[in-house]
């Protein structure tokens, strides 16, 4: 399944940039009612109904010629909703001052609080030298700081 993500993402990076959005994050996974395809897209100001028609069609299109996935699948483009998944460094830049959530590949302890853990939280404060930081808002506090490769997942909290 990642070989059929990462082909993906090559093959249609490029289209989206063409069509003003930026490719977020691509999903491909078995459910109950077949394979899918998902495909999140955003750009400034958010995407809207006639962005996601309109790549769609694209994608559709060009899936098709390079047959890439094996099994029937559907197609689904949407925008990345308000818990948008952080993949680059320039996503942790660009909604810094955002609440964020950051799971780790394996548990530390680098606010040396004594235990090890895997699921941090707080305010993001954008990149220095290349990692990650996070303001933990918990009682304890403190900035936390992660080399992207040690993310496993990270997304935006919405908070009202």
């Amino acid at each position: 399944m990642s070989r059929v993500i990462e082909r993906v993402e090559q093959l249609l990076q490029p289209v989206a940039e063409d069509l003003a959005l930026e490719l977020v994050d691509v999903e491909y996974q078995r459910e109950e009612r077949g394979w899918v395809l998902r495909i999140f897209l955003d750009k400034a100001g958010g995407v809207n109904l006639d962005d996601c028609a309109r790549a769609s069609r694209e994608f559709s299109t060009l899936l098709d010629v390079e047959d890439i996935v094996d099994a029937a699948y559907g197609l689904e483009v949407s925008s990345p909703g308000l818990e948008r998944p952080l993949k680059k460094l320039a996503d942790f830049e660009r909604f810094s001052g955002q609440p964020a959530k950051i799971k780790l590949c394996r548990a530390c302890d680098p606010d040396e609080r004594g235990h090890n853990r895997k699921v941090f939280s707080g305010v993001l404060q954008g990149v220095r030298d290349e990692r990650v930081v996070l303001l933990q808002t918990d009682k304890k506090g403190g900035e936390v700081v992660f080399d992207l490769r040690d993310i496993d997942k990270a997304n935006l909290v919405f908070e009202f």
